[in-house]
């Protein structure tokens, strides 16, 4: 499968619970933490419902 590496690239303060828990979900901790994830429906679902907080590459 394909993979994916997704980056913080905001600060999760003074956001909604569910966002943060998306992000601990996605493995991310802090700003500009990196997280390599095999592409699927379920990860590319909560990237979307975090994308103005995140960077996604391919590779």
């Amino acid at each position: 499968m394909a993979k994916i590496k997704v980056t913080q690239v905001k600060s999760s303060i003074d956001r909604p619970k569910r966002q943060k828990d998306t992000l601990k979900a996605l493995g991310l901790r802090k700003i500009n933490h990196t997280v390599e994830k095999e592409v699927s429906p379920q990860v590319m679902g909560m990237i979307r419902k975090v994308n103005h907080l995140v960077k996604v590459e391919e590779g």
